[in-house]
């Protein structure tokens, strides 16, 4: 068997007396997915064995009507003439063929990560009390989905690193899961991204990425799927006999011509689906989606404001964190651009994560509450093609209007957040270019809602007065809270003077415009968009040496830091805050 997949075809014909046709001991995914083939192909027959009291992924039992023998530890495997014996704690069965579906940990349990020893990192086990806890998992295979899929089900909120995960490798019981806890939103796929290292921060480990579109993330737990083996003969009590009688195997060992009797075909892989069948695109629409688009608001044609709404789950967030959205590659383009390998992605989704908005204002006026609402605002700009990029997400977006359906992430991240702001004095100011104010807005209407009464500035660069999707919104707020200004900084316009965010720095333009000093022991500055903008350093990973290399263009943080602000870098609180994933 290949990938975990196999489809057994039973000929019509008794060959036995046998109670049964097929019996499978294991019901982790391999065994789950074999016994779902072979009652694809008709046989009613088949009965898998368990030993604890649940099987992988318990839902699909009654959905496929399989027959599970629960708390049975098998103590033998023999043959009666043309009969297979299986022996259990429990009962005696007949059948005309076994398969050993039951897996073992691999010998070597060390992490493929490096890793900072601590009871919070787990390799193959779960957390004792896993409900609403942030837990990460680590793996690629049945096992990581298995572990995935029993946390979710205990109530923790998941993100399984895959780095690398192909669903269609996965045997059909795990693929199949994959895709319910996506679009539950009970979990959230990371399918290319698994991080570099896994270091203790404040008692908790915390995952370093080395995708830039992955931020680094804590959590309270972090759990590793070992890779697993087949059990051995002697485990399952294997006579010699019933080893030597060719109705007797091992699942990773299957083989097309295991029995004279039993043929085994791989199942249909996904890309049996006929590209381009409006038929086959709505079962992948419904096979993928999850959330409805309730808003879609153009500022200009290649600028939108948007909100999503999900089927399950709430939207709980804090100002300044992301969710992630999704398209199918079989969606259409607003452009002619052709997707690399196109043909073996059709079916796939192209996620990406957004900073979450804020509408700002609601129908009666009022500053909005969005960290209770059940949507999601979003501020996106078309991304277009390149000769070195052709983008996926957005220019399928842009074809999307109110009441089509989307893909939207379950997990709300991040650490860009208000958490270092406890003085309702203090000065802050907000720095962005383009689409990067999005969290900015959600960030600036919290801080007026709650009554922060220190001065405010929110300071956006864009190339034209229509990239600015909330300018009116920003002046209603300047009107209504005099502590609060939003400086839009167009740079192509003939009526507004050329600047950019580092001449707010160097020209003192705070200073003279609004009476604000930078002074780094009452100033937080965030900054979130072009990286160039930001200028962060290289060099020392902890931010703490002070022999930091930055880019040849001066950006914001180098210049900040030479008037004494310090940079908020994993374990080190600074003043200077920066969104990471851009």
């Amino acid at each position: 068997m290949v990938g975990g997949r196999a489809r057994l075809h039973l000929i019509s014909q008794p060959v036995s007396d046998a109670a049964y046709d097929l019996v499978i001991i294991g019901g982790n995914a391999g065994g789950l997915s074999m016994a779902m083939s072979v009652g694809r192909s008709g046989s009613q027959r088949v009965r898998i064995l368990e030993e604890r009291s649940a099987v992988a992924f318990p839902e699909l039992v009654g959905e496929h009507q399989l027959d599970v023998g629960y708390g049975e530890s098998v103590d033998s495997i023999d043959v009666d003439g043309s009969d297979v014996v299986v022996t259990t704690s429990k009962h005696v069965y007949r059948t005309r063929a076994v398969v050993v579906a039951a897996r073992i940990a691999a010998p070597s349990l060390a992490p493929p990560t490096k890793t900072t020893s601590s009871e919070r990192v787990l390799i193959g086990s779960l957390p004792e009390y896993p409900a609403d806890e942030d837990i990460l998992v680590i793996g690629q295979t049945d096992c990581a989905v298995e572990l995935t899929a029993s946390l979710a089900a205990a109530g923790a909120r998941v993100v399984l690193a895959g780095g690398g995960m192909d669903p269609t490798k996965l045997s059909s019981a795990a693929e199949s899961t994959v895709h319910r806890l996506e679009k539950e939103r009970l979990a959230t796929l990371l399918y290319r991204s698994v991080p570099e290292q896994i270091t203790d921060v404040d008692g908790y480990p915390m995952a370093f990425f080395a995708d830039r579109r992955t931020p680094d993330l804590q959590f309270d737990h972090v759990v590793f799927a070992p890779a697993r083996a087949s059990v051995s003969p002697a485990a399952v009590g294997l006579t010699a006999a019933a080893a030597s009688s060719a109705k007797v195997w091992f699942l990773d060992d299957a083989k097309p011509d295991a029995f004279p009797d039993i043929g085994i075909a791989p199942a249909p892989s996904h890309a049996e689906r006929r590209r381009g069948f409006t038929s086959v695109i709505e079962d992948l629409r419904q096979e993928h989606y999850n959330a409805t688009i309730t808003y879609f608001e153009p500022t200009h044609s290649d600028l939108w404001v948007l909100r999503v709404k999900p089927d399950h789950g709430d939207v709980s967030h804090l100002p300044g964190q992301y969710a992630s959205l999704g398209l199918g590659y079989w969606e259409e383009r607003i452009d002619d651009a052709e997707d690399e390998h196109l043909d073996e992605r059709w079916d796939k989704l192209i996620r990406r994560s957004y900073s979450i908005s804020s509408r700002m204002w609601d129908e009666h006026g009022y500053l909005t509450g969005d960290l209770s609402a059940d949507q999601l605002e979003f501020y996106i700009v078309l991304v277009p093609p390149t000769e070195a990029n052709v983008p996926g997400l957005t220019p399928r977006l842009a074809c999307k209007r109110p009441g089509d359906r989307i893909y939207l992430g379950p997990k709300v991240a991040g650490r860009y957040t208000l958490a270092s702001v406890t003085d309702p004095a203090s000065t802050l100011l907000f720095f962005a270019t383009g689409t990067g104010e999005a969290p900015h807005n959600a960030m600036v209407v919290e801080l007026l809602r709650k009554g922060h009464h220190g001065p405010i500035v929110s300071a956006v660069s864009v190339r034209q007065w229509a990239d600015l999707g909330y300018i009116e919104k920003h002046r209603r707020l300047e009107a209504r809270h005099p502590n609060y200004h939003y400086l839009a900084m167009p740079t192509r316009e003939a009526d507004v003077p050329k600047r950019y965010i580092q001449d707010l720095i160097t020209a003192g333009f705070l200073a003279e415009q609004f009476g604000i000093a930078l002074d780094p022991a009452s100033t937080q500055v965030f900054l979130c968009g072009n990286p160039s903008m930001i200028g962060l350093p290289h060099g020392d990973a902890d931010g703490v040496s002070g022999d930091l290399k930055f880019p040849e263009v001066t950006g914001v943080v180098e210049l900040l830091a030479n008037l004494g602000f310090t940079l908020d870098h994993r374990k080190i609180r600074g003043n200077i805050h920066v969104e990471e994933y851009w």
